[in-house]
């Protein structure tokens, strides 16, 4: 097996997440290549479904976007997004959501809408979508971000979507029907909430990351747990075949578009 970069590393620790049969409510970018992953390997009757209204969809190379016509073309069915949402998510039939964002803070509370001021922003980031909602009603939410101080922040520039609030019960008290963010998966490894606090620490870390190296890429004081597990290197299959799909859609994305007048 040739050596896997962190990236790598990283989807595939994301993946093995999953199990079979469940139903993920998925985000573009890398929640959406773990997702896949997981399909093609271990989980091949996992139900995903994006915000666009497909359902159950599978498709052959990962989507430029939500709208993207290879969710649809590969979906069990498509219904209209207020159906995805109420019928879906509300009503608590989502195992998984799984999400990105820009920024984090200690108690999985994210920022996916402005970097700086909202009223004069440095940037503008895509938006909201569906987050706050899968955030808030999934049965429990896995966030993908690669670790730096920028994005691990003390405090975030904008709250888009709920974590534990403020911690030590601040969400149960705010009657958030879901479970909350129940892992934070790096490009070091992977943080999940204290049982008590509900404040992110590290819990388990790739084969070549240190302590120290986590508490580097993040803005706050990051705790540790009594144990820290290793987690364990992608197997020849795993790595194959993200590296399958990753050229799949490299290749797919490079031709051109050809509307028909």
């Amino acid at each position: 097996m040739n050596a896997c970069t962190r990236d790598e590393w990283m989807t595939v620790a994301a993946a093995r997440l999953l199990r079979d049969r469940c139903v993920c409510f998925v985000g573009i970018g890398l929640p959406s290549a773990a997702c896949n992953l997981a399909r093609l390997t271990h989980a091949p009757d996992i139900v995903l479904i994006y915000e666009s209204g497909t359902i159950g969809t599978r498709p052959d190379v990962l989507p430029l976007s939500i709208g993207d016509g290879e969710l649809a073309a590969t979906a069990a069915c498509v219904v209209p997004l207020p159906e995805v949402f109420s019928h879906y998510l509300q009503a608590g039939r989502v195992d998984v959501g799984f999400l990105g964002a820009a920024q984090i803070d200690r108690h999985g509370n994210i920022n996916s809408t402005v970097i700086g001021p909202y009223d004069a922003p440095k940037t503008r980031l895509p938006g909201a979508g569906g987050a706050p909602e899968i955030a808030l009603h999934a049965k429990q939410v896995f966030v993908m971000l690669k670790a730096s101080k920028r994005s691990f922040v003390e405090r975030l520039d904008f709250r888009t979507s709920a974590g534990y609030l403020d911690g030590h019960g601040a969400r149960a008290r705010s009657g958030a029907p879901g479970g909350g963010p129940r892992a934070v998966i790096t490009d070091f490894g992977m943080l999940a909430p204290h049982p008590q606090s509900e404040e992110l620490q590290l819990v388990a870390l790739f084969a070549g990351a240190s302590v120290e190296e986590a508490r580097a890429a993040v803005g706050w004081p990051l705790a540790v747990a009594d144990h820290i597990d290793t987690i364990a290197a992608p197997s020849a299959l795993e790595l194959d075949t993200l590296r399958a799909l990753n050229a799949r859609t490299r290749e797919a994305h490079a031709r051109p578009v050809r509307i028909p007048l």
